[in-house]
């Protein structure tokens, strides 16, 4: 997959310590998950499998969060809980943090297991959209 001009202008704007771990990320995920989208989306690059999002990152004040929409919901610990859905979150302060192994296990993870966040708004509840 190509990653996207609007992605390369996103990492572009991160500074160099940063964009160093976007540009890292963005190729993991090109290769990790072949039949992707990736666009930015909300302001972030985003990975989408069938139009429904499963993984992302952007700049938080503490480094990059990469984020897994359906997270919470993998068998691969290591992934911290976040909102009040099914997402989870890895912080990636240094690209020296960045544990290619372990992420493209969580990618593998990404695509078997995915709830329903496309149909999010229109259903008011997610259900899954594969079966795990």
């Amino acid at each position: 997959m190509k990653i996207g001009q609007d992605i390369l202008n996103y990492e572009s704007e991160l500074g160099e310590e940063f964009a160093e771990i976007g540009s890292a990320l963005s190729k993991l995920f090109a290769k990790a998950l072949p039949k992707a989208e990736g666009k930015v989306w909300h302001g972030h690059p985003v990975w989408f499998l069938d139009g429904n999002p499963v993984v992302g990152y952007s700049l938080k004040k503490s480094g990059i969060e990469v984020l897994f929409w359906s997270g919470q919901s993998f068998k691969l610990a290591g992934l911290t809980p976040l909102g009040k859905f099914k997402a989870a979150k890895l912080e990636v302060p240094t690209v020296k943090g960045l544990d290619k192994k372990q992420l493209t296990e969580w990618l593998a993870e990404a695509i078997k297991i995915q709830w329903d966040y496309a149909n999010l708004p229109k259903k008011r509840a997610l259900v899954k959209l594969t079966k795990f």
